[in-house]
């Protein structure tokens, strides 16, 4: 994929919204490229999670305890609170037909904002705006 196509991409990410072309650039060389078959599990829930992931074509249900909560389509992410925490996953990702996904690992992540102190900052204000949105959501 293109790099440009890949900061597009990237760019949609909440969790990447505050970042500059530059830094958008930089993720976008960490990413890599995977792809699945149908009925394939992506991530487990209950695993410790390493990686963060954006759907770029084919179709994936997100399971918790069993039960389907959520479809994902291209252009949706997940993983982000993993890739933050390396916590365990709340959730399974199955996917319901041939799927390719940008991979992102939470050591490659770590190891760019630690040394661009800027790309951390950005990190910082995207999370605070993600905040905002579910505190405001909950006042409704």
């Amino acid at each position: 994929m293109a790099d440009k196509k890949l900061d597009t991409v990237l760019a949609s990410v909440p969790l990447f919204e505050s970042l500059s072309k530059r830094h958008l650039k930089k993720i976008a060389s960490l990413t890599s490229t995977v792809r699945y078959h149908e009925g394939a599990t992506v991530i487990r829930e209950g695993e410790p999670g390493d990686s963060f992931y954006v759907a770029v074509a084919g179709k994936a249900k997100i399971q918790s305890g069993g039960k389907t909560i959520h479809r994902l389509i291209p252009g949706d992410h997940f993983g982000e609170i993993s890739l933050l925490d390396g916590g365990p996953r709340s959730a399974s990702v199955v996917t319901e037909t041939p799927m390719t996904l940008l991979k992102l690992s939470r050591a490659s992540f770590l190891r760019v904002v630690k040394q661009d102190a800027n790309l951390s900052r950005a990190l910082l204000a995207s999370i605070a705006r993600m905040v905002r949105r579910v505190d405001r959501s909950l006042d409704r």
